[in-house]
């Protein structure tokens, strides 16, 4: 588990370093290994969707694309910026203020907000975007209630805050992301030593200067990685910003392909957008280099708690109430309410189909990408060089890629496989095979193992790190060899990683709509897409039994990361808490 968010926080990290690491003259020199040659193949076939979108950078513009310049790139460019602004203020308010409380505070509830502040990550963007925009709008029940109290006949009787607008996908996005930040800022201020702040109080520092001139500092790389991994995740987002009407490059991607037919023009887009994308990633990679402000010593005492009482208790309280409410209780109550009154109608045989169809697809993918993880993780122990490590990290490449684009980069190239295939057996054989990779639970199945193979390939790793080296020299002695030592001896040891790597990535599958929505075969649908289209034609109500299923699915790694809280504050059980000396508060 622990696995998991450290991918998260190096999601794409030395991805550019990767490519270069996997050299040529390396891999020549162990072309004869099949362990080298296993790993550097499979890293390779997964890196052929993103390398295909890169291509297309030096493709020469057409019309479509300087019809796209001249008219709505512009647009497309200062919406993503703005959102990606509106979410940075809106994850490090909602993630760093509540951070500091859980963990410098101790206050009624503060113990249960320490894991209940991770709820959020269970709700998709898209479908809480829906819900508010359900409870919201016009004919919700919010101002359909203030209509009935105040006697307003329309709305040019009142002024009511427009959900559908880029401040209302701000707002969205901030409250299911800030968690990203939550978490990898609360880490690093857990493993702040007692004695720092000790004596920044002795130099005078209360806790207000205490926490901006010491703490936060000390937090910064943490931040900024929570920070890119949330403004990745803003610019990966489709269902919640095309709900909306925010025109963003997910947007504009599916307008071109779809809409113009242009698919070059579409991938040019994508690559911008992968432009974006490794921007971040260059910006973590640099927050890195400053990684001396953490702190590395064992802690000389413990980090001393502030109780806060009265006032100070209540405004605790308040300030981590209202990310919860907003971000996860209140949609939560809203579909359940929706659910209730809609299930006679849209629980039925269909609904069935759908959950079998998306059970059977995130099933499926989960066993494939825990497969793979495990051969290319136990083949980088077998062989720790760097052709083998570079590959490693090419492979989970994907993971900081938006689904739309990795959706593209599978299109193409299975297309043109596709067709040539299609050529063959007509000039061999004069039959057709048509599509037999495009088109088909093949090519989805691709798509969510380039973008998801990286979560389980992480969580293996990280159990395969707990196996000690005398192991596998035991089972050698005892005339094991490679496979049969991964088989008898690491499998049987990592089933809880193993677990936990399939359940990630299967609740990742689960949730995902552009991939799903460009690749699916024909007639084939899913719960996300399913609540997608119904809530297009504006049925709300009716989307909620679908994606109540898909938060129910979130909510599974977030009990394990609840769990791994609950053990870490095990293992600080002897923090002190003292009071505010100075009554002058804490944030």
């Amino acid at each position: 588990m622990v696995a998991w968010f450290r991918l998260r926080e190096h999601a794409g990290v030395n991805v550019a370093s990767a490519i270069v690491r996997v050299a040529p003259a390396s891999l020549v020199q162990q072309v004869r290994d099949p362990w080298t040659l296993g790993v550097v193949l499979l890293a390779a076939l997964l890196a052929i969707p993103v390398l295909t979108v890169a291509s297309f950078v030096f493709v020469p513009a057409g019309e479509v694309w300087r019809h796209l310049v001249d008219t709505v790139l512009a647009d497309y460019v200062l919406n993503s910026l703005g959102l990606m602004a509106g979410v940075t203020v809106g994850t490090l308010a909602l993630g760093v203020g509540s951070a500091w409380l859980t963990t410098m505070c101790r206050f009624t509830g503060s113990r249960i907000f320490e894991w209940a502040l991770l709820l959020p990550l269970a709700m998709p963007a898209y479908i809480i975007a829906y819900t508010y925009t359900g409870m919201f709008d016009y004919a919700g029940p919010v101002q359909s209630a203030l209509r009935g109290w105040f006697g307003w006949q329309g709305a040019a009787d009142y002024w009511f805050p427009e959900i559908r607008s880029l401040t209302g996908a701000i707002l969205m996005l901030s409250l299911v992301l800030y968690p990203y930040v939550y978490l990898l800022v609360r880490a690093a201020f857990l493993e702040q030593a007692g004695h720092i702040l000790d004596v920044s109080r002795t130099l005078g520092c209360g806790p207000y200067r205490s926490f901006f001139r010491v703490s936060l500092p000390a937090a910064r790389p943490a931040l900024i990685a929570g920070l890119s991994l949330a403004l990745m995740e803003t610019l990966a987002d489709y269902g919640t910003v095309q709900y909306f009407g925010v025109a963003t490059f997910t947007t504009g991607i599916f307008r071109t392909w779809f809409g113009l037919g242009d698919s070059a023009a579409a991938v040019q887009l994508a690559a911008l957008l992968m432009l974006f994308v490794f921007a971040l990633i260059m910006l973590e990679q640099s927050s890195r280099k400053r990684a001396r402000y953490h702190n590395q010593e064992s802690r000389s005492r413990p980090l001393l708690h502030y109780e806060l009482t009265g006032l100070r208790g209540a405004f605790a309280i308040l300030a981590c109430t209202i990310p919860l409410f907003l971000g996860f209780l209140l949609p939560c109550a809203q579909l359940g309410i929706w659910a209730v009154a809609t299930a006679p109608e849209m629980v039925d045989g269909e609904f069935i189909r759908l959950t079998l169809h998306t059970l059977g697809l995130a099933g499926g993918t989960a066993v494939l990408a825990v497969g793979l993880a495990l051969f290319m993780g136990y083949g980088r122990r077998l062989r720790p060089t760097k052709s083998v490590g570079g590959a490693v990290r090419l492979a989970g490449l994907g993971y900081a890629v938006p689904g739309t684009v990795i959706a593209i980069g599978v299109l193409l190239p299975f297309s043109w496989l596709d067709n040539q295939m299609d050529s063959w057996a007509r000039d061999t054989l004069g039959i057709s095979t048509g599509l037999i990779l495009s088109g088909t639970l093949v090519a989805l199945v691709f798509a969510y193992l380039v973008r998801f193979l990286a979560v389980s390939l992480q969580t293996v790793e990280a159990g395969l790190a707990k196996i000690t080296a005398s192991m596998d020299e035991a089972a050698r002695s005892l005339g094991y060899r490679a496979l049969e030592i991964g088989l008898k001896v690491h499998v049987p040891i990592m089933r809880g990683s193993l677990l936990t790597a399939g359940l990630l990535v299967f609740v990742d599958v689960m949730k995902e709509l552009p991939a799903t929505l460009i690749l699916r075969p024909f007639n084939f649908n899913t719960l996300a897409v399913r609540a997608y289209e119904l809530a297009a034609d504006e049925r709300l109500a009716d989307a909620s039994s679908a994606a109540i299923a898909i938060v129910l699915a979130g909510i599974i790694p977030v009990i394990l990361l609840s769990r791994l809280i609950a053990h870490s504050r095990g293992r600080a059980a002897h923090t002190q808490t003292i009071a505010d000396p100075d009554n002058s508060g804490v944030l």
